[in-house]
């Protein structure tokens, strides 16, 4: 599991540790900045250089088939899955080939409109319904991942 650690919530953090060490799946978090892990051999955190998407590239440029990438990132996740790994926000919803290009159409039009001035406000505040979805669908991926053949 590889997670797009600089804007992820410390809550869901905390869901990813536990879920890894239950399951002894592998997470790497990724940023620019030092991110606190708990004392672990299978979580670890990589520093990247500061810069405009220095952490998404490195985590593209690292995940194989079959990798589940944690972001609120849509062009992180849109590429993800050009790679064949999975992609999970941090609010519990999956991307798939079908809803990428619909978010990113979005992503592009909230842009379109931040630049002319329109103010679009941000994202609600991640509630516990959130933090739920996402466990929950966490918890999916970890279950069809252990069915698959190594």
């Amino acid at each position: 599991m590889w997670v797009d650690a600089d804007a992820c919530p410390n809550v869901i953090k905390e869901v990813l540790f536990r879920a890894a060490e239950r399951t002894q799946t592998p997470v790497t978090l990724v940023a620019n900045q030092p991110i606190r892990t708990p004392p672990s051999r299978i979580i670890r955190s990589l520093c990247v250089p500061a810069g405009f998407d220095v952490a998404d590239n490195e985590i593209v440029r690292r995940i194989a088939p079959g990798d589940l990438v944690i972001t609120a990132d849509i062009p992180l996740a849109a590429e993800a899955l050009d790679k064949g790994a999975a992609a999970l926000n941090p609010r519990g919803e999956r991307y798939t080939e079908a809803t990428i290009k619909e978010r990113l159409t979005l992503r592009d039009f909230m842009d379109t409109m931040r630049a002319s001035g329109v103010q679009t406000g941000g994202p609600a505040a991640l509630n516990q319904r959130d933090r739920q979805q996402f466990a929950a669908e966490l918890d999916k991926w970890l279950l069809e991942k252990s069915r698959r053949p190594a």
